[in-house]
């Protein structure tokens, strides 16, 4: 049996006022993960082990099982992986967002969305300015990129930027944990402010105002950590033999990297409501013709929770079902092969709060021949009610994968 993973990132939610109280997944229209779900089994996944944050690479990381005490070192090393750079013993690599900072106000992590093209320009800029042996700055997609310091010490108090737009920057930079870490943060918010000097009047950031859009005037580094000690899918699960991923984002194709799986880049694959689901799906079946598990990762629900966005949020589910969802089911519901379909969102990002939350998450799983439970419909409540229970640590993907 192959397997594949339909990470919805971000999708799941909050009960809205203005939808008669009802969670965006119960709102939308999503007549195929409803019909997979009554045809399958459901229940629950909690994807933040106590003590860590509701960070995306966290809950990706514990959809597939990994033991987070063991193997996590933050968000930086594991984009490093996705954009090619081998990070060496001593070396702390960050995710460094270019943000949008008004005022003493950071109005938003993602700089109105700003283009890998007009990033590229700032990182470069960054680097001829602010690098040296010690600094570098990498390039990554769209706001977010790479900062990589030699000889950093981890222990810090970073905050995420897209847990904190529209509050005063200055009191979220970044702290320390213990004395040894002191010269790295003091490092690291010299960088932050000599990085507002540096952008504030560069040609990208004018014409991108003059054009009526937020200007990247701020790096802000956050989740710090060093090479991890990842043992690979196919380690864990001898039955796949090959494996792959699917994502616009660097942070989950690190992940893959880690875990054994090939990256397969997808023509429009943008990590938000644009992004070409035809290319994903028909990237992912391709995939599943010759591999024995894909991960398939859209990030557009997520990028649209930390919008507030809700009618752009339900779009974004919608299109997951009916573009994504349904045509892989429709096509891999006859071969002679059995596919196993599990689909969830890695966290909340309710609209309301427009960041992450820890709840657990609904998923589903359904495969040929399954015997399906109660449920009828997919959604975070009805979710409790399915037989899988409440389920944590490495047992959601044990259970996916014995079939």
């Amino acid at each position: 049996m192959k397997h594949i993973i339909i990470l919805g990132d971000g999708m799941a939610d909050w009960p809205v006022p203005a939808l008669a109280g009802k969670t965006l997944l119960q709102y939308a229209q999503t007549p195929y993960m409803d019909k997979l779900a009554r045809m399958g089994r459901v229940g629950k996944l909690r994807t933040v082990p106590d003590g860590f944050h509701p960070g995306s690479e966290v809950a990706n990381l514990s959809v597939l099982g990994y033991d987070l005490p063991k193997v996590y070192e933050g968000r930086g090393a594991l984009e490093a992986a996705s954009i090619g750079i081998d990070l060496q013993p001593g070396e702390m690599a960050m995710r460094c967002n270019l943000v949008c900072i008004e005022g003493d106000i950071l109005k938003n992590h993602s700089s109105g969305h700003i283009t890998t093209e007009e990033a590229d320009v700032l990182i470069r800029f960054l680097q001829e300015r602010l690098g040296n042996d010690r600094v570098h700055f990498y390039t990554g997609v769209q706001y977010r990129h790479l900062l990589v310091v030699k000889g950093g010490n981890k222990e810090l108090d970073c905050t995420p930027p897209h847990d904190v737009p529209l509050h005063p920057f200055r009191p979220l930079m970044v702290k320390p944990l213990t004395p040894e870490a002191q010269e790295t943060a003091d490092l690291l918010n010299n960088l932050i402010l000599q990085s507002q000097e540096l952008l504030k009047d560069h040609p990208v950031n004018l014409r991108r105002m003059a054009e009526g859009k937020d200007p990247a005037n701020s790096i802000w580094p956050w989740s710090p950590g060093y090479r991890p000690q990842m043992s690979t899918l196919s380690e864990r699960f001898p039955q796949v033999r090959r494996g792959a991923v699917i994502s616009a984002v660097d942070l989950i194709n690190g992940i893959g990297y880690y875990a054994g799986l090939r990256r397969i880049s997808v023509e429009g694959a943008t990590g938000l409501y644009d992004t070409n689901y035809e290319n994903k799906v028909a990237a992912a079946l391709e995939a599943l013709r010759t591999d024995d598990f894909v991960y398939l990762h859209i990030e557009a629900s997520d990028e649209a929770g930390h919008e507030g966005d809700v009618d752009l949020k339900l779009l974004t589910i919608e299109n997951l079902d009916k573009r994504a969802v349904g045509p892989i089911y429709e096509a891999v519901k006859e071969w002679d092969e059995p596919v196993a379909i599990a689909v969830l969102p890695d966290h909340p990002t309710p609209c309301e709060l427009r960041t992450h939350t820890a709840e657990p998450v609904p998923f589903f799983i359904w495969y040929p021949g399954i015997e399906a439970d109660a449920v009828q419909t997919f959604d975070e409540a009805s979710a409790g009610e399915g037989s899988y229970g409440l389920l944590k640590d490495d047992e959601f993907i044990k259970e996916f994968m014995k079939h």
